[in-house]
């Protein structure tokens, strides 16, 4: 299956405050900012009428140096940028000193493919992504988050909960469809755009969230049981539809290994034949019973011991 997305992107307007310390002439409190590519060369300009300017960075003049060329004409080469290159850089007439112009320089990366994944864990209500940069770019960068149902299909808003969140959910979700659905996540920074498609069928990626409340009981009159209970997810949110089945996964403090158990379809078990006296720590994890997608994270340890004859 070939996948053709047409993607067209309007970068704001980035800015960054100029401090005082260029001049007290010119251009007065208006600066002009520039975003470089770390590692790379970069070529500030000056309108300078004569074609010779003073440059200083952040109030001091900037001498000649490997790092940086044309201190005394209208271009100002920084070459192989790096950090330590950022800063407040003016140009100034080199009489009368007056500030020609004003340049913030930010130093960073375009941002690379987000890393994305994808989990029904409110099956069938919500589906929720999230994605995550390998890097990071060091300048401000945001998402724009689409899907659709099928490439032909129309596009819409993955919801993210506030602006500069690195999640998104879909609420309408298609129950059984074979048709894929097609998330798409570009990373936006003044540097560049990167997308990533992320395409899934929502049955397989129902993946719930760990059981809840487990307790760990001892039973009286019985020094070799525990009774565990717990509730489902309560981000599950129709458990007597669509029920969940459980594993169970508990040790004998001390003990080099654990034992996993099930699955079990009801919320309560009784572990038998365990060591009396002795601290057990149980976990329990969840699926949809018709074996869909995959099985939750373990939840919290929970310990109990057994009952002891006082």
């Amino acid at each position: 299956m070939k996948w053709m997305v047409i993607v067209t992107l309007v970068l704001p307007a980035w800015s960054a405050p100029c401090s005082s310390m260029a001049g007290s002439d010119g251009e007065e409190g208006l600066c002009h900012v520039q975003h470089g590519t770390l590692g790379t060369d970069l070529l500030l300009h000056c309108d300078a009428p004569s074609g010779r300017v003073e440059w200083r960075v952040n109030g001091t003049k900037v001498a000649a140096s490997e790092a940086a060329a044309g201190g005394d004409k209208d271009q100002l080469l920084l070459r192989n940028a790096s950090l330590a290159q950022e800063g407040e850089y003016s140009c100034h007439h080199p009489g009368t000193g007056r500030t020609l112009r004003r340049i913030r320089l930010r130093v960073g990366s375009p941002p690379e493919k987000p890393a994305v994944e994808c989990w029904a864990v409110s099956y069938p209500q919500t589906v929720n992504c999230t994605w995550k940069l390998a890097s990071e770019p060091r300048l401000e960068t945001y998402f724009i988050t689409t899907y659709r149902h099928g490439m032909g299909a129309k596009e819409n808003e993955c919801v993210q909960p506030w602006a500069g969140a690195s999640s998104c959910s879909i609420s309408d979700i298609q129950m059984f469809s074979i048709t894929p659905y097609v998330l798409n996540v570009t990373a936006v920074n003044p540097l560049g755009a990167t997308m990533n498609l992320f395409p899934f069928i929502v049955e397989q990626i129902i993946r719930p969230d760990p059981p809840e409340d487990l307790r760990v009981s001892p039973i009286p009159g019985e020094s070799k049981k525990l009774l565990l209970e717990w509730q489902p997810p309560s981000s599950w949110p129709f458990p007597q539809y669509f029920p969940l089945k459980y594993l169970i996964r508990y040790a004998r403090e001390g003990a080099n290994s654990n034992r996993t158990i099930g699955p079990y379809e009801q919320t309560s078990f009784i572990l038998t034949g365990i060591r009396p006296r002795a601290v057990h720590h149980v976990q329990v994890a969840a699926k949809d019973f018709t074996d869909y997608g995959n099985y939750s994270t373990w939840s919290p340890l929970v310990s109990g011991t057994p009952w002891t004859q006082s």
